[in-house]
């Protein structure tokens, strides 16, 4: 049996191999074969590799796992798996199927290339058997690697790699045990995990959002993707070259009828921005988004329960939802403009355009002025839906914003009828004159619930 301790990623590989019940196969495509390595290095390999390939060529890599799915993809992870479980059994399952747990490890990596221009990321699997003779059990990942280097990131994925096949057969216990496993010395700092998928027996009493949001909000990831239709699916598939309208909020209602409003909100700004394109572009993606961050920063953060409560809420009405791990709108810029070079609206009310003034950003070198810099890079608008004077009066009050004057019309303000006392006014204004704030119209939608 391992020790109890927490083991560095030798003793981990030294262990699988000291294990007699453990015997498996490794497909690695990108970033070398550095899993497969670990295990060939410590000592003992012969007790757990029964096989370890490289199909670096797309044709060889297209002969052994079929054509048609993109190189680094889930579809060619899922191929690979297959491929390899399958072959592994047939080989091997009636001499030591009895007393053998089974796992084949894949991966397909996209490391850092020389030239340093494209978006090092991968896909991770693992098929393996809780007991001999057992059904099978999947664990998939979309990973993100953050180092700077080729060689680093080969590294980072080869401890990850060790860190998943541990974790599988003594680490099971339970979710927080699994990815805290995984994520050992190698995550938050190297490598990010925005997408998790599990499958077989062993997870049947797993609840599948609860691990996407413990991957925020254990800062494993910066964002997640909630889908309203179809399987969840890494925030790059979900962003990927797309133009973007984002709805950030709290979202503490939770009953249908606040969630229509919602619904309807983001659905005029999506509109907003396909008027602002052209009709011959394709659709805008619109999201709703949350922070696993506390919304003010004299609160606790949200557990993970009220979280998939205001979540489940938005899904209902049809609303996509992105679950961030910081509260800042220009951390949600910084994540999406990862993805897309297409235009990025947010569509928020005036409450949160004045938080996003009064913030210090203590945590910024350039405080304010790096904030709304990094808020509004690359072609970032801000789309700003009207309050009523009542809502903004007593909003101000409970957040001790002063400096803020209005003039109404029909009870309502929108962001051209709002004015901050100087200087930081003068920064409120230009940002209206030069159209990163776009004031709108009062919407149906909140005219219907006031």
């Amino acid at each position: 049996m391992p020790s109890t301790e927490k083991l560095d990623t030798h003793h981990k590989a030294l262990t699988l191999n000291l294990d007699t019940t453990t015997f498996g196969s490794f497909a690695e495509i990108g970033a070398g074969q550095e899993v497969a390595r670990w295990f060939l290095v410590v000592g003992g390999a012969s007790g757990t590799v029964a096989k370890t390939i490289s199909a670096y060529d797309k044709e060889v890599s297209d002969d052994l796992y079929g054509s048609g799915s993109r190189y680094v993809s889930k579809q060619r992870l899922e191929a690979m798996l297959d491929n390899e479980w399958a072959q592994l059994l047939t080989q091997l399952e009636k001499t030591r199927g009895s007393r053998t747990r089974f796992f084949s490890f894949v991966d397909t990596v996209s490391a850092r290339n020389f030239a340093g221009t494209n978006d090092p990321h991968g896909w991770i699997g693992l098929r393996f058997q809780s007991q001999p003779g057992g059904p099978p059990n999947d664990v998939l990942l979309h990973v993100n690697m953050l180092d700077p280097a080729n060689i680093l990131q080969q590294e980072a994925i080869g401890i990850l790699g060790v860190n998943l096949i541990y974790a599988a057969f003594y680490e099971l216990q339970t979710k927080e045990s699994l990815l805290e496993g995984v994520a050992q010395d190698v995550v938050k700092d190297r490598i990010e995990i925005d997408n998790i998928d599990l499958r077989g027996p062993a997870f049947e009493t797993w609840d599948r959002r609860i691990l996407l949001a413990h991957l925020v909000s254990a800062g494993f990831a910066e964002a997640v993707f909630f889908p309203s239709k179809g399987p969840a699916v890494a925030p790059t598939e979900a962003l990927y070259k797309k133009a973007v309208v984002l709805a950030p909020g709290y979202f503490g209602h939770v009953d249908a009828a606040h969630a229509q409003v919602h619904a309807r909100l983001l659905a005029s700004a999506i509109q907003e921005l396909r008027n602002e394109l052209g009709e011959t572009n394709s659709a805008p993606a619109g999201f709703f988004c949350l922070t696993a961050a506390s919304f003010t920063p004299n609160e606790p953060a949200p557990e993970i329960p009220d979280l998939l409560r205001r979540i489940d809420a938005l899904l209902a009405c049809g609303g996509d939802v992105l679950l961030f791990r910081q509260r800042e709108l220009y951390h949600m810029t910084a994540l999406v403009n990862r993805y897309t070079t297409a235009p990025v609206r947010f569509v928020v009310g005036l409450s949160l355009i004045i938080r996003a003034f009064e913030d210090l950003y203590g945590n910024l070198e350039g405080s304010r002025l790096e904030a709304l810099g990094r808020l509004f890079a690359q072609n970032v608008r801000i789309y700003a839906y009207p309050m009523t004077a009542t809502d903004l009066q007593e909003w101000l009050k409970s957040v001790s914003a002063t400096g803020w004057e209005w003039s109404e019309t029909n009870g309502w303000v929108s962001a051209s009828q709002l004015r901050r006392a100087p200087a930081l006014g003068h920064l409120f204004a230009y940002l209206l004159a030069s159209n990163f704030i776009v004031p709108m119209q009062v919407p149906a939608a909140l005219r219907a619930d006031a």
